[in-house]
């Protein structure tokens, strides 16, 4: 009962890695921690997009001015948007990533404690068998 398998070793290991995770996901060290995994996961959510412009001449002048109109609307939409996020999150906004992750940590927790209980059970029947 003293050896432990692969299997053993890489479902402790994940524990814990998952709990340091949580840990700083939830921010119960520190708030910076927190406002880090969210404006990371703000960044990686808005990292994609594309942009295009057009060099303007006198044929085009006129969806120059369009354009530039449209671009003026965009950064006041994104200001907007800004706001709202900080609101959202300032106002407690529900953070499913720690949810989640606490999820993930007490599955890890509830496979370590069915591994131990069953070769606890087998090792009581490998010695009940030996005295027999």
């Amino acid at each position: 009962m003293t050896s432990t398998s692969v299997y053993h070793r890489i479902l402790r290991i994940s524990a814990v890695v998952v709990a340091f995770v949580l840990v700083f996901e939830s921010g119960l060290i520190s708030e910076t921690t927190a406002q880090l995994s969210q404006t990371t996961e703000l960044y990686l959510a808005n990292a994609v997009g594309m942009s295009a412009s057009v060099e303007p001449t006198e044929l085009n002048q006129m969806t120059a001015q369009l354009t530039a109109q449209k671009t003026l609307l965009d950064q006041r939409e994104a200001a907007l948007r800004e706001r709202e996020i900080n609101i959202e999150f300032g106002s407690g906004g529900t953070d499913y990533s720690t949810y989640v992750l606490a999820s993930v940590l007490f599955i890890l927790l509830v496979l370590i404690l069915l591994n131990y209980t069953l070769d606890y059970f087998r090792y009581r029947d490998q010695m009940t068998l030996q005295t027999n």
